[in-house]
């Protein structure tokens, strides 16, 4: 397993990203080729003084155009620029319509034709305004990709080099799109495996610290090394990559399986400190009285990492795949190896060095006990209960979708979102989507009332602020009848019957390159396309821009045909975020109900599953208001750790009601006296674990991707809640329901010992 993890593939694939049975994608799929895919990339080469049109400036120009072919998986027919052939000027002439290349295939010679390239940008708003800003300081070229063929990382590195190839001299260059995107975040792999490895380092000197014993640092290391291992080289024997983006995933499961490691090594030193044999007797009763809480853990973590398989994403999909996977090891890696090992230790009373820091710990152990048992319990139910209904109800406002402008998974000083804002701030915007009139037989768009239609459902549209610009053949037929009529603007206008709009249309085909007007339309004018820019891609953004959408076609009805959505990158990110909106409702949903029933048979009682699900909905409630507080979006990366952290939020609790559990039911007769010495045993490992962790994770915090950053810092407050309330809530709610499950039906003593503490070794 080893070998075959070694050689398993980390990369990120965009279609794994895309859910192809979502209507807008199998629309995308369809007409993506014409209409612009959803690996589109936008260059803007901008002045810094003057405007572009000089010799040199256009010259820069002209040369990333060119360049751009040579780049590996690149559509030639989706280049697009004032240095290619698709921008044309038109003009009329005896002869009918004119239409000649803005500036292909040469530079102008001289200032007079220079003056001219000015006029014909000036009077095209087909390129005005769109390819060449309104202040005539930058200009844009537009490529796109096969979609099966693009490697992000080498198409990254050759456009880098190109445009490297023209700054200077005055000239910036910027870049965004999707293999941009990627290719950042394939540029910083490097220093995401260093991170990672440096967590590691941290984990494993706060584990020597807390644990004091070599077995309690090596061992939980050796149990995630293993469970990281079996997964990864199932991952390749399946064929899976793995994304970039979903390493913290990893790092969440690893931190299950040390957990559980923990565990067992606590109990093992509590089995040793009074007075087991040796180490195999201490090891065997260990695993015995932890392997049900462990193996427990373990099926409630697969069954809410399993559920992710609802949302129809092929990403989310893999991941749920491997990552139920990945905490099935556990069962062995953790749960039986781990006493295994330890039934060899030769002497289980040594300490590795004399820092002894369970002082500390035990005096928040004291506190959880002193806060459980007494009084206090009942403030601490209410507390508990008043912050999961504040924090619920601000979670309501979490953000399905991005959050905030640029690219959620970069900081917003990065260079990527950098180049975004400046290229949103000078143009109509940098992402696209496509909607498509669909006719319900060949020519129904060349139809007064359809190219009417669309013409009013573009205004519509650009009315919204994030909308740029739009563009479609409505803009471009007025243009060839004011063309044909001297370029009288009065009749800057839509023809009066379909086969004057049929001319025109032909017209503007036939004086054209093959190819140039399949942007706006098909051969057979039956499917013609809405191409709307976006300044961002913001849930709200998009979400609004559908809703409008549907709204129009709702009121402006054609006979002719309808609306299809959606294409495009906008579109895309449409259909992700609807999958997402009713795929994390699903997924939570059924995560609830597999941690009710992993718990209702395994303690025989249905109270059990409504019991443990406490910590569980406060850990998500205060997580999820957390991100919509600092603007984190549920976005397609952080599904999978949602999901996990349901599971993640019970796992400690199990411990401890276990603990309390087993004393009782071996003749104890105090349930105070119970909490304590499950808290004291298993408490300890919650306390140990979590802390190690939490200070572990902060290391995730310098990533120079924002959402690694981020979801470390949503892991800390995961494992800190899930912490707090096996500490603190569980043995509360203990104490004041008394649940049958746990005390049984015996009448035990009253659970008031506030000054009780029991020492350990």
């Amino acid at each position: 397993m080893l070998s075959q993890a070694l050689r398993v593939e980390v990369r990120a694939h965009l279609e794994d990203l895309i859910p192809g049975s979502h209507p807008y994608v199998k629309v995308h799929e369809r007409f993506k080729r014409d209409f612009g895919g959803s690996n589109a990339v936008t260059i803007m080469i901008e002045r810094e003084q003057g405007d572009i049109f000089d010799r040199a400036t256009l010259g820069k120009i002209r040369k990333v155009t060119q360049d751009l072919r040579l780049v590996k998986a690149v559509n030639e027919f989706q280049i697009t620029s004032i240095a290619s052939k698709k921008l044309k000027t038109i003009r009329s002439s005896t002869d009918g319509i004119e239409t000649t290349p803005l500036m292909w295939p040469d530079l102008p010679r001289d200032a007079a034709g220079i003056a001219r390239l000015r006029e014909a940008v000036l009077a095209n708003p087909l390129v005005y305004g769109v390819y060449v800003s309104t202040d005539l300081k930058a200009a844009v070229i537009s490529v796109d990709f096969y979609d099966s063929q693009v490697d992000y990382g080498k198409a990254f590195d050759q456009i880098r080099a190109i445009a490297k190839s023209v700054e200077g001299d005055g000239v910036k260059v910027r870049m965004v799109g999707a293999p941009i995107l990627f290719g950042w975040v394939n540029h910083y792999l490097p220093e995401t495996v260093h991170i990672f490895l440096a967590t590691i380092g941290l984990l494993v000197v706060l584990l020597f610290l807390t644990a004091r014993t070599w077995r309690g640092t090596l061992l939980p290391l050796l149990a995630g090394t293993v469970s990281a291992i079996w997964a990864l080289g199932a991952a390749r024997l399946i064929g899976f990559n793995v994304d970039p983006l979903v390493i913290v995933v990893a790092f969440l499961i690893t931190a299950r399986s040390i957990s559980h490691s923990v565990q067992l090594v606590a109990r093992f030193d509590d089995e040793i400190a009074v007075g087991a044999r040796d180490a195999a007797t201490a090891a065997r009763a260990s695993m015995s009285a932890l392997f049900k809480p462990g193996m427990l853990g373990v099926i409630a973590d697969a069954g809410c990492m399993l559920v992710v398989l609802l949302t129809p994403i092929t990403l989310m999909q893999k991941v749920a795949v491997i990552g139920t996977v990945w905490v099935l090891t556990i069962a062995v890696s953790a749960v039986v190896l781990t006493p295994v090992l330890l039934s060899w230790i030769r002497n289980p009373r040594g300490f590795a060095h004399p820092i002894d820091l369970s002082r500390p710990m035990q005096a928040i152990l004291d506190l959880a006990v002193h806060l459980g048992t007494s009084r206090w319990r009942y403030a601490m139910l209410g507390g508990a209960a008043i912050v999961f209904v504040v924090s619920g109800l601000y979670s309501f406002r979490l953000t399905v979708g991005d959050a905030n402008p640029g690219s959620p998974i970069l900081w917003p000083d990065a260079p990527y979102n950098r180049d975004a804002a400046a290229i949103n701030a000078k143009l109509p915007g940098t992402d696209r989507m496509f909607v498509v009139f669909a006719g319900k037989r060949p020519d129904a768009v060349k139809q007064p009332e359809v190219l009417d239609n669309i013409a009013e459902f573009q205004k519509y549209m650009v009315a919204q602020p994030e909308i740029g610009a739009s563009l479609s053949i409505a803009d471009v037929v007025p243009m060839a009848k004011k063309v044909l009529r001297e370029d009288n603007p009065r009749y800057l206008e839509l023809g009066q019957t379909p086969e004057e709009n049929g001319e025109l249309i032909n017209i503007m085909g036939n004086s054209s390159e093959p190819g140039d007007m399949d942007r706006f339309i098909d051969t057979k004018s039956q499917y013609a396309s809405v191409l709307l820019y976006f300044r961002d891609l913001q849930g709200q953004t998009i979400r609004t821009a559908v809703t409008r959408i549907k709204d129009y076609v709702r009121a402006h009805p054609t006979q002719y045909g309808e609306y299809w959505l959606a294409g495009g990158v906008a579109g895309v990110s449409a259909a992700i975020n609807e999958v997402l909106l009713s795929g994390q409702i699903e997924s939570v949903a059924f995560a609830f109900l597999v941690l009710v029933l992993c718990c209702a048979v395994a303690y025989r009682s249905l109270k059990a599953g409504i019991f443990f699900m406490v910590p569980v909905a406060l850990s998500n409630t205060l997580t999820f208001s957390f991100m919509a507080f600092h603007g984190i979006g549920m976005n397609i990366n952080t599904v999978p750790v949602a999901a996990l952290g349901i599971g993640l939020g019970v796992d400690y609790a199990f411990y401890v009601v276990d603990g309390v559990r087993e004393e009782l039911h071996a003749g104890g007769d105090s349930l105070a006296r119970a909490l304590i010495k499950s808290l004291n045993s298993a408490g300890r490992g919650v306390l140990i674990t979590a802390s190690t962790l939490i200070v572990s994770v902060v290391l995730w915090s310098v990533s120079s991707l924002r959402f690694q950053a981020e979801m470390g810092l949503l892991m800390a407050i995961w494992l800190g809640i899930s912490a707090f309330c096996a500490l603190f809530v569980i043995p509360a709610m203990i104490c004041v329901f008394r649940p049958a499950f746990i005390v049984g039906e015996a009448r035990l003593d009253a659970p008031a010992l506030p000054r009780c503490r029991v020492k350990t070794a």
